[in-house]
């Protein structure tokens, strides 16, 4: 079931979200301050394309430079990237069949406004 649900979503709003992140990833590694900012945006982008069987978890060892860094990328990149999301959540929760697609949309959302402190890991 999750590989059938990853699937759809690629198709529907997985590519374009993963572009989003990617974007938002070679401008912050363009600039040499915000490369963390970079591969916080890959790691994400990696998890847009196929979230269905993965979770976000906190990091123990992730401390206040961590939260000074998500203020940063909450005002350049994760509020756009957070609007992103709750709108195509809105329109696939739309159909029957994308009200589960719609939700995952929305669970993105915390990661994609902090995304430092966190860890993507795959569920057993």
């Amino acid at each position: 079931m999750r590989t059938l649900l990853n699937i759809i979503w690629l198709v529907l709003c997985g590519f374009w979200m993963a572009l989003g992140y990617l974007a938002a990833g070679v401008i912050c590694c363009i600039l040499i301050v915000t490369i963390p900012f970079g591969l916080a945006s890959f790691r994400i982008a990696r998890y847009a394309l196929w979230p269905f069987g993965r979770t976000v978890v906190d990091r123990r060892d992730a401390g206040s430079p961590s939260f000074v860094g998500n203020v940063i990328w909450f005002l350049f990149a994760g509020l756009w990237l957070a609007i992103g999301h709750v709108f195509t959540g809105i329109a696939l929760c739309v159909t029957l069949i994308g009200i589960p697609l719609g939700v995952a949309n929305f669970k993105m959302i915390p990661v994609s406004l902090m995304p430092l402190g966190k860890e993507i890991v795959e569920l057993p």
